[in-house]
């Protein structure tokens, strides 16, 4: 199905990516009046950093993919999904049982330049990558991706994190690890607690693999997350918090040509293959992204040139793809439309630690059910995306390993009349008779759901207030701005919130963690914790891509459906804007470092200041 190929398949075409010399040579070459070539690009959220042990967000990653590497990536072309090699020599070797992975680096690949590095060169080795997975277990980090480690049981890891937090002394990084070894300059050995037939998948992520320097760490500290120093094609040259990202290309980056493995129906792949291979990486000189959360200013600027892509706002969309097709304005201006079904959703979760959503007993399973009855999915994709999306009915999302369409777990059903008959039978009625409905013992019932302050957030909170009073539901909506929520989302203090989550892997079964008990606070928002749906999910993580792992992923979605701690709303379909001396830009379901592969036509760019 479209991306998704098997992983046998997938790793079996891994040519390593060609490379030619970058390091200012071909800066030299060009005129010296020659403007930069730049892609600026506007963000609707706010990053949060761009340290890869402190981000889970997608906004933050999708920077510090193009700064930081891991040692595996995806072939920017190839659909279905492929792996390739970054800093990689070879694909991993991993023992029998998938307990052992291998990792070889390739000789001869650099950081940028960094005070930190006092004036040396540096190599990138097996230590960095070793060191980097460290981090995610060093308390001081606080890091969101250590609940995902921990699953995987590093033997000696967890051992060195307690001690660190029993002793209140700063974790060891030079203590020996028994599962993470380098026996020699280029080679990274891990050794799990337990196997994982696709780990390397994990490899393909600079948020979850990305290589930092000690030194780099050690020298900035706290303040590391406005220092990333990578091995990529670009480095942070400017940050104004929630506000302008600006990259630059590394000059040390290192030789890399364009290359790409397009399917041979793919006429438009195979006409960028054509255009760009064996041209030096990166293309272009900058990139910019803007954080513009408001709808309007986003369009116009995009419409006055001032940005050479844009994700179309909602609001926007019937303007910019009347139908479905391009606007005819847009078209004589030789913009280019991209439309795309993520490998996402948006969903709703509900604190399972809060005194009036959360909870096992049956009045509360009720309740939860009761508010995913009552809310229309197909009118939000309708009305407020304006026809942009699929109905989620599972927990999976497309292009990933175990997900199936024709599967419906229930989480699109609307149906009032059973919302309100599961609300009378367990005791949520109107007692005081203003209205709305209270809680069992009399209380009254208000749900709190927390929304940010945009014009499309305030459509999404008018379709929640509509539905939930059509039931008897008393829902007030809190605005506040995107991190500041996910950090309170993280401490367990919101009560209902809507977001969304892209895979950043063909791994479909990641999803289910969105509720996995051990992973609370981080993945799992919703805090959600069950045994029986915990040992479905660990058991999952360690089999093979398969019939049986696929019939243990329909039967934690099961669990899901009952429980209900998440209601997934939509796979969303996203339009993208290119501006006609925009060259080369495609979407991809998880390589998020598009300005690696573009490049700008200066010749039809008016006006150009850059």
């Amino acid at each position: 199905m479209g991306w998704i190929r098997t992983l046998a398949r997938a790793t079996s075409l891994v040519p390593l990516l060609m490379s030619m010399a970058l390091s200012g040579l071909s800066q030299a070459a060009e005129p010296a009046a020659a403007p930069l070539k730049t892609v600026r690009y506007a963000l609707n959220a706010a990053e949060t950093g761009f340290d890869p042990a402190r981000i889970s967000d997608q906004y933050s990653n999708q920077v510090l993919a193009h700064i930081i590497e891991p040692p595996l990536t995806y072939d920017y072309l190839a659909q279905p999904a492929e792996l390739r090699l970054r800093t990689a020599a070879a694909l991993p070797e991993h023992s029998a049982d998938y307990t052992v992975w291998t990792l070889h680096i390739r000789p001869g690949i650099y950081f940028a330049d960094d005070p930190a590095f006092k004036g040396h060169r540096r190599e990138l080795t097996a230590a960095d990558y070793a060191y980097s997975l460290k981090r995610y277990y060093d308390p001081r980090w606080k890091s969101p991706i250590y609940t995902e480690y921990r699953e995987y049981h590093i033997q000696g890891l967890d051992a060195l994190r307690q001690k660190a937090l029993d002793t209140r002394q700063p974790f060891d990084y030079d203590a020996p690890v028994a599962g993470l070894q380098t026996p020699d300059r280029y080679t990274l050995r891990i050794t799990l607690g337990r196997p994982d037939p696709i780990f390397m998948l994990v490899m393909a992520n600079a948020n979850t693999f990305g290589a930092v320097a000690r030194e780099v760490v050690e020298a900035y500290g706290q303040d590391v997350d406005a220092h990333p120093v990578g091995t990529g094609p670009f480095r942070l040259t400017q940050w104004r918090r929630s506000s302008l990202i600006v990259l630059e290309r590394n000059p040390g980056f290192r030789d890399e040509v364009y290359d790409a493995h397009p399917a041979a129906h793919d006429a438009e792949g195979q006409a960028l293959l054509r255009q760009f291979k064996g041209r030096k990486l990166p293309m272009v000189d900058r990139l910019e992204f803007a954080i513009i959360e408001a709808a309007q200013p986003t369009w116009l600027s995009f419409l006055s040139g001032d940005f050479e892509l844009v994700r179309v706002p909602l609001e926007y969309a019937p303007l910019a793809a009347p139908g479905g097709d391009l606007a005819p304005n847009l078209t004589r201006r030789g913009m280019t439309l991209e439309r795309t079904l993520q490998a996402d959703h948006a969903y709703t979760y509900f604190n399972m630690k809060d005194p009036v959503v959360g909870g096992y007993t049956p009045e509360k399973v009720a309740l939860r059910r009761a508010i995913s009855l009552a809310y229309d999915n197909m009118a939000e994709i309708n009305r407020v995306r304006r026809g942009l999306g699929i109905p989620a009915t599972t927990a999976l999302v497309p292009y990933t390993y175990g997900y199936d369409p024709s599967q419906n777990f229930g989480f699109s059903e609307y149906d009032p009349a059973k919302a309100k008959a599961l609300l009378d039978l367990y005791g949520y009625v109107d007692r005081d008779g203003d209205g709305w409905r209270d809680l069992p013992d009399g209380q009254p019932l208000i749900l709190h759901y927390y929304t940010q302050p945009d014009e499309t957030y305030r459509q999404f909170n008018e379709l929640w207030g509509k539905y939930m009073k059509a039931v008897g539901l008393h829902m007030v909506f809190v605005p506040g701005q995107w991190p500041d929520q996910y950090k309170m989302a993280q401490a367990g203090t919101l009560q209902i919130w809507g977001l969304g989550n892209s895979a950043t892997s063909p791994d479909g079964s990641v999803f289910l963690h969105e509720a996995y008990g051990p992973e609370a606070g981080a993945n799992n928002l919703p805090f959600f914790e069950l045994p029986a749906y915990d040992a479905l999910v660990r058991q999952i993580d360690r089999m093979p891509l398969g019939t049986e792992r696929d019939a243990l992923i329909q039967r934690a979605q099961s669990l899901l459906a009952v429980y209900m701690p998440i209601k997934p709303h939509v796979h969303r379909i996203r339009l993208y804007l290119s501006q006609p001396w925009l060259l080369g830009y495609r979407t991809h379901p998880f390589a998020l470092d598009f300005g690696r592969y573009v490049d700008v036509d200066r010749q039809k760019r008016p006006n150009a200041t850059h």
